[in-house]
């Protein structure tokens, strides 16, 4: 499986971005899907995804303002993001768990493949 991470950019508060996640080698559309996102000094934290299940869930941090979704035809999975802050400024990454879970793991462990990063940065 391989995943390419893409959409990122630079972005004034307030701004918005939708990031994409293009899968190949496997139907993600049965996976659970994460984004999880590095800030500078930082450890990788959970920020939206989607379970095989079908259920969404959203870090706090986010909630409201971010959105995940899927594209089946396309085997893509997006994030769209929406009232960028400063301190959404990261590398995002995109990663898939072959287990079937109702909601997405929130753990970086759980995942069985990762894409690149794509670097976004809101500017104050």
């Amino acid at each position: 499986v391989q995943l390419q991470a893409s959409g990122g950019g630079l972005v004034q508060t307030g701004g918005s971005l939708r990031l994409s996640c293009a899968a190949s080698g496997r139907t993600v559309s049965r996976d659970s899907v994460g984004w999880f996102r590095q800030g500078p000094g930082k450890e990788r934290e959970f920020v939206a995804g989607g379970g095989s299940g079908g259920g969404t869930y959203y870090a706090d941090s986010v909630k409201g303002r971010f959105s995940f979704s899927r594209d089946g035809a396309k085997n893509t999975v997006y994030l769209q993001m929406n009232s960028l802050k400063p301190e959404d400024t990261a590398v995002y990454y995109c990663a898939v768990d072959h287990a079937w879970r109702l909601y997405p793991p929130r753990v970086t462990e759980e995942y069985d493949y990762w894409g690149q990063g794509t670097q976004v940065t809101v500017s104050s």
